[in-house]
């Protein structure tokens, strides 16, 4: 008998399932990471990715955990808003401290997401040995998830006949899992689609804003969403190309961005090594279309406004961003809720990932943390 099939009950030889096949001794795209991909069959690997100081394929490793919580303070019996539930790596630590009573409600638009995050965080609750336990149901009583967006936050709480919440906690951005699979659109390393929606419900796609926004109003976002600073030329670079040809790979966006500075991808791959921490020259225009397609900018100040209103007194704030125009908004917002009395306290010097982070988690590097805690009158 073959060694590569095995005996059933009925005595019938089935396959064995072949693991991806690619070139090289490790698998460089999305897709060839079996092991990374599935994790409950490998569970050693997650250990070893992130020692290398790489995030699991598929995963989301959350920034500033211990900042959050110390700053947020989740007590049992809470009631919490995860405005961007994600992988759910906060909400998993939220959901431990706020037991047995308390609440956990996560809110996020990416709805293949925000099923695996359900079946992850039941999953985490289950005793290996009995899959159906009481544990589970605690789970279900304690976590409610929705498919919204953050600046529905309003509509929620009303949903679930709160009086207000006692945190209120968003991490802005994109996720790990969205920016690793290029079917999505995100990354500038591999690629893909230029899609770059969060939620699929969007009419417009990151292609259909590049053949449609005028060059100079596409100049500048480059500039008011990612302070890119060739931004007119990378404008003029795609306008010429889209006059013959539509734009609708990440990779025909890469060599856009190249041609527009005037580097290639040789020269970049070849970069000293004291430069190759620099950030890639396309994540800035990466950074401004998908803030763009997204309606980032508005989804914030929309929260921003309501937080306040949805908050219980004594309640907290806190909201990590990733951009410096994202960081002024929740800065500006935070100090005129505290000069009008709406806010107690305020943080004083936003928070930034330490330096044993970044080298565990390189993606935290940008991170900039806020909070505020509600004033009680």
């Amino acid at each position: 008998m073959s060694d590569n099939s095995d005996e059933t009950s009925s005595g019938l030889p089935t396959p064995r399932r072949r693991r991806a096949r690619y070139s090289g001794t490790h698998p460089k795209r999305f897709e060839q990471r079996y092991k990374e991909l599935d994790q409950a069959a490998y569970p050693e690997i997650q250990g070893h990715v992130r020692a290398q100081g790489r995030t699991p394929a598929g995963t989301h490793v959350p920034v500033l955990v211990e900042e959050v919580l110390a700053a947020l303070h989740p007590l049992p019996g809470d009631i919490v808003a995860d405005c961007t539930i994600g992988h759910g790596g906060h909400a998993m630590e939220f959901i431990r401290r706020v037991a047995p009573n308390g609440r956990v409600i996560g809110l996020d638009v990416d709805a293949p997401q925000l099923e695996r995050t359900a079946a992850r965080l039941a999953a985490a609750a289950r005793p290996a040995d009995s899959p159906g336990s009481a544990a589970t149901a605690a789970v279900h009583a304690q976590v409610s998830l929705h498919r919204c967006h953050f600046a529905g936050l309003g509509k929620v709480l009303a949903r679930e006949a709160l009086d207000g919440f006692d945190i209120i906690f968003a991490d802005l951005g994109v996720s790990s899992m969205q920016i690793d699979d290029p079917n999505r659109g995100f990354s500038y390393k591999y690629d893909g689609p230029l899609d770059m929606r969060m939620d699929d419900r969007l009419p417009r796609t990151a292609a259909d804003l590049l053949a449609q926004l005028p060059v100079d109003e596409l100049s500048a976002c480059l500039v008011e969403l990612a302070d890119e600073p060739h931004a007119e030329r990378i404008a003029r670079c795609i306008d010429r190309y889209r006059a013959t040809n539509p734009i609708a790979r990440t990779r025909q966006l890469v060599d856009l961005v190249f041609n527009a500075k005037g580097l290639s991808r040789r020269e970049w791959r070849e970069r000293p090594a004291a430069e190759r921490g620099r950030l890639h020259p396309a994540a800035r225009t990466f950074q401004a279309l998908r803030m763009l397609v997204n309606d980032e900018q508005a989804g914030l100040a929309q929260l921003l406004c309501i937080a306040p209103h949805c908050l219980r007194p004594g309640g907290r704030i806190g909201i990590i961003g990733f951009h410096s125009g994202e960081d002024r908004k929740i800065e500006n917002a935070f100090h005129d809720g505290f000069q009008a009395g709406t806010y107690a306290a305020i943080v004083e010097t936003p928070i930034r990932p330490t330096s044993n982070e970044i080298a565990t988690n390189p993606r935290s590097r940008s991170a900039i943390f806020r909070w505020a805690v509600k004033a009680n009158g």
